[in-house]
């Protein structure tokens, strides 16, 4: 039987990468999707081909405060509810503290972090009504620092954090809440790595499995820690990185 028969997901950034990815998955194992993301374009190109009774698209900055509102709206008015919330949207940014200049701060703050806290705020009470859950899409960066990516890697701990608190005031309302941590994953926003065959080999002797993940690794992550299945697992912060963070940091010492 399918997980996600007769339920509704609400998914941000879905109209490429991870977000796309678990759109598929969702799908694919009988939710009603509504898929959201900045260019309408890009979510009808996504959306090609879906079974449209079960899918709404809908144009989105989740950065605003009221598109987010908007969207859960949208959601509830196509499919009747919502049972589960995925924010996949957000940006990288590079750059030190020094390098990031303000308005670059607030776009990062608010593509990775002000979405999750404005569509959460939005979607609960109707999450609470199905007992759903929330699932985030956090980084290896909400786990530790990193050289370079002083907004990102301050943006993304604060989404585990925020999850975590989620968690907690909401565990007795039966709402879950759970952040998945990609590593390197075959995306658009990581193209100019996966391009660099020396920075590439660098990437390797620090994940163990020696590889990059694929988008739809990362999305079976997000449809168990969404599916009942996992119905005692709420406030995890799970990396889904080849092992890049169950390292201690060292080279692979006698090589």
């Amino acid at each position: 039987m399918p997980r996600f028969e007769g339920k509704a997901a609400v998914i941000t950034g879905g109209g490429s990468g991870i977000g796309l990815a678990t759109v598929r998955r969702f799908l694919g194992e009988g939710a009603s999707v509504v898929i959201s993301g900045r260019r309408k374009e890009r979510l009808e190109q996504a959306a090609a081909g879906m079974p449209q009774d079960r899918v709404l698209t809908f144009p989105a900055d989740v950065s605003v405060r009221d598109e987010c509102d908007a969207l859960v709206q949208a959601a509830v008015d196509r499919f009747g509810r919502i049972d589960t919330l995925v924010n996949a949207a957000g940006m990288n940014l590079v750059g030190t503290v020094e390098q990031t200049s303000d308005d670059d701060w607030h776009k990062c703050v608010g593509a990775d972090l002000s979405s999750v806290f404005y569509t959460s705020r939005a979607a609960l009470p109707h999450l609470r009504a199905t007992k759903g859950s929330i699932v985030n899409v956090g980084s290896v960066s909400s786990l530790g620092g990193g050289w370079s990516h002083a907004a990102y890697n301050a943006v993304k701990a604060a989404v585990a954090n925020l999850t975590r608190s989620v968690a907690c005031d909401e565990g007795k309302n039966g709402v879950r809440a759970n952040t998945v941590c990609p590593g390197l994953t075959v995306t658009e926003m990581v193209d100019a790595i996966m391009a660099d065959d020396a920075l590439l080999e660098r990437a390797w002797d620090r994940i163990p499995l020696r590889r990059a993940a694929q988008p739809d690794e990362v999305a079976a992550a997000i449809a168990y820690l969404a599916s009942d299945e996992a119905a005692i697992v709420t406030g995890v912060t799970l990396p889904v990185d080849g092992g890049q963070t169950c390292t201690d940091g060292g080279p692979e010492w006698g090589k």
